[in-house]
């Protein structure tokens, strides 16, 4: 799967989803947001990825790695890898 933008996949309630969120927006970076209680395909993808958990936040880069409910350090390390810190 090759993207140009980060795809992040969660739900509106998710503290983990929030949580990813926010860092996203305090570090300024840019990603497609989709919310899988409204996005059916959206949520069998995450599904497929998860091996039947819809376990969000599921985040997906596009160098293709994948990131399930990563938290602020994890989130930190891939922005600096991808070179957008």
């Amino acid at each position: 799967m090759h993207q140009d933008k980060i795809l992040m996949y969660g739900t509106t309630y998710c503290g983990d989803t929030i949580r990813a969120k926010k860092v996203f927006e305090q570090n300024q970076i840019e990603y497609e947001w989709i919310n899988i209680d409204r996005d059916k395909d959206g949520e069998k993808l995450v599904k497929e990825i998860n091996k039947g958990n819809r376990s969000v936040p599921t985040i997906i880069f596009p160098d293709g790695s994948i990131l399930v409910e990563p938290d602020k350090d994890t989130l930190n390390k891939k922005f600096e890898e991808l070179g957008l810190l």
